[in-house]
């Protein structure tokens, strides 16, 4: 009880003191949970952001991948119409494969997916509302595709796959169109070429691989502008472009959107020979959400396919992520490093007021290891409430970064409250050390004589 109310009456003689070392530590405490909590959730969040603008991975025929290795002809694998070729594909993969993504072990990370069957086609306008006699185009690049396609699986589940989610920056003057459709877009470059505006109808017209020459008539829904070369193509459902190019159940290109982990030695090691992997280390990368690990998967389930991930992407993810995650810990480590000095100097004045109390209560028998215990025993308890307050306030400061820069809330992972409370804690014993030793030194004949 004596050591108890020691405690008591010392806080109630130096209550600014103590205060000031509570909102240290309460400071401290607020900013390492916030930053830590963003740091332990940040990676899928910043994953989701960046999978706004466009695939990561991409899924071709194997002969038009070789191609694209030797030749260096693969353009970006976000602007469809964008590459250099000017000649139709004559290798394919099947588009009623292309389900089959939303099977792999990763299959929950697939954000979204669409096929694409990229052709030429001849453009006239047939409507009544534009001069067909200017109004011409050949060799124009069209895009068959998905745009909003609910997809029945065999598990029972639904999704919703295509450009209508993985065109998200695409600035729409007007609806997407309909899957299994003959409605489209159309680019603001060709728009403006031809003329056409949304509502108006245009005749494609194809010469097939057998010398018929197909026609579809296609209704304008939307004008869209990509900011790139896209914008001199046309998008349009997938089986009419089929039908037009007299092409059943063909795709040359899969785009996937898939929330990954970013590249480290072992997704490296990987990506260049799965099989030069121990076994610890292949079920380490292939139950690792790394790009290449689904890619893997994608060709395991797809034939005759090639999955590469777009590096440009997968390395932006990469180096944003690190150095978000760097900035937040440096500024954990600079708020720990602030309350150590602060609570060290806090603890040392405190020593140096009640230097006369001190050396009376050694004077009367306490040990050294008492009097330090009851200066410790203290100092823990006011940074105790300290920390408690501010973890709550850190978990607040945490959900507003999570809501203003990514727009959702952070979630808030147990082990991130365990690991500041074990970095105050080692912080204030670190403070501490100076003011015990201190403790240590006082000689209480001399301190009660006024010397």
């Amino acid at each position: 009880m004596f050591f108890f109310r020691m405690i008591f009456r010392s806080f109630s003689r130096q209550f600014k003191r103590r205060l000031l070392i509570a909102v240290t530590v309460c400071l401290s405490a607020t900013v390492s949970v916030a930053m830590l909590g963003v740091v332990f959730d940040v990676g899928d969040k910043l994953n989701a952001e960046l999978s706004t603008y466009g695939s990561n991975i991409t899924v071709q025929p194997k002969a038009d991948a070789v191609v694209n290795d030797l030749y260096n002809t693969g353009g970006d694998a976000n602007s469809s119409a964008s590459g250099t070729s000017e000649s139709d594909p004559t290798t394919f993969l099947k588009e009623s494969d292309a389900p089959k993504i939303k099977t792999i072990f990763w299959a929950f990370n697939i954000t979204n997916f669409a096929p694409e069957l990229n052709i030429h086609a001849d453009v006239n306008c047939a409507s009544e509302s534009v001069d067909s006699s200017s109004c011409k185009a050949s060799g124009v690049p069209i895009v068959g595709t998905w745009f909003a396609k609910t997809l029945h699986m065999d598990s029972g589940e639904s999704t919703v796959a295509g450009m209508n989610g993985m065109r998200s920056w695409w600035k729409l003057d007007g609806s997407w169109p309909k899957d299994d459709s003959a409605q489209g877009l159309i680019g603001t470059t060709l728009a403006s070429k031809l003329g056409v505006t949304k509502g108006d109808t245009v005749t494609l017209y194809k010469t097939t691989a057998d010398g018929s020459r197909n026609k579809q008539r296609i209704t304008i829904t939307g004008i869209y502008d990509s900011g790139d070369s896209d914008n001199n193509a046309m998008y349009i459902p997938s089986s009419t472009t089929q039908v037009l190019a007299n092409l059943p159940d063909s795709i040359d290109k899969i785009e996937v959107k898939a929330l990954t982990t970013p590249d480290n030695d072992l997704a490296r090691k990987a990506s260049k020979n799965p099989n030069a992997l121990t076994q610890d280390e292949w079920e380490t990368w292939y139950c690792t959400a790394y790009p290449s690990s689904i890619a893997y998967q994608i060709e395991e389930v797809i034939p005759g396919s090639v999955a590469k991930q777009v590096r440009q992407v997968a390395a932006l993810q990469g180096d944003v992520l690190q150095k978000t995650q760097a900035v937040m810990v440096l500024m954990t480590v600079l708020s720990l490093v602030a309350a150590a000095i602060a609570v060290a100097n806090l603890m040392a004045a405190s020593i140096g007021e009640r230097g006369s109390e001190l050396a009376l209560l050694k004077a009367i028998g306490a040990t050294d290891g008492a009097v330090s215990r009851l200066m410790l025993a203290e100092t823990a308890v006011i940074s105790l409430i300290g920390a408690i307050v501010g973890a709550l306030l850190g978990s607040g400061v945490a959900q507003i970064v999570g809501h203003v820069v990514f727009g959702s809330g952070i979630t808030m992972r147990p082990m991130v409250f365990v690991l500041v409370f074990v970095l105050l804690t080692l912080t204030v014993l670190i403070a501490s050390f100076s003011s015990i030793r201190s403790i240590l030194g006082l000689k209480p004949a001399e301190v009660l004589h006024g010397r």
